[in-house]
């Protein structure tokens, strides 16, 4: 899903400035949050591909604006009142105001009902680019990955499809890899020939993209 929670490789935003001897919580109200992330999380509510969509369809704004936890409490929130919970009525009588949540799921899961898929298409050493698509639903492919030339440096077994997960009740699992991408390819001129990223994606993701003398293999 495109959106503003998606923020690798934007610039403008500032350096990252982490805090020395960070507390796990800053505030109580933080550790309940943790808390009934759990609970929805074991009773089934919510799996991972859920969750963070309900956090992607946060108002940008609210999203920018807020914390952490902020982003946990709206999407959790978000969730109880689309699973028949609590009401939005409930949850603002108990905040005393208006009470925040995001915006209605548009997303359609690819595939639901295909079979699981184990055996891995690629292979270490293997070419391949990133499909470039702009999905309404949520996807695990970042932004700046999108369209990009990498290469296949370990085959990491079969996992669950995250943009199933976000959209259906059901799972499909499909073989991940590690991509090793040089920092030209995704970010530009400028940088020393063996600085490089290596980004985790899903078969689902990527296509066979072997060089050719046109162009450089991808470092």
């Amino acid at each position: 899903m495109d959106g503003v929670h998606d923020l690798g490789g934007i610039a403008g935003f500032g350096p990252v400035e982490p805090e020395p001897d960070e507390p796990v919580f800053h505030h109580e109200w933080e550790r309940g949050v943790l808390r009934t992330f759990l609970a929805l999380g074991s009773s089934g509510v919510m799996n991972g591909g859920r969750f963070r969509h309900s956090i992607e369809r946060m108002e940008p704004g609210h999203y920018l604006t807020s914390s952490y936890y902020e982003h946990w409490l709206t999407g959790l929130a978000t969730l109880a009142v689309e699973r028949g919970i609590v009401t939005r009525a409930e949850l603002e009588r108990r905040a005393g105001g208006a009470f925040p949540v995001s915006g209605p799921d548009r997303g359609v899961p690819p595939d639901p009902d295909a079979p699981d898929r184990t055996e891995a298409r690629f292979v270490v050493g293997d070419h391949v680019r990133v499909r470039e698509w702009h999905p309404p639903g949520h996807t695990r492919a970042p932004r700046y990955t999108q369209g990009r030339r990498g290469v296949v440096v370990r085959d990491d077994g079969a996992f669950s499809v995250p943009d199933v997960e976000a959209h259906s009740d059901h799972t499909r699992r499909e073989p991940t890899y590690s991509i090793r991408f040089s920092a030209e390819e995704l970010w530009g001129e400028g940088h020393e020939p063996d600085e490089a990223i290596h980004v985790d994606l899903w078969e689902g993701y990527l296509v066979a993209d072997p060089p050719d003398q046109t162009r450089g293999a991808a470092r």
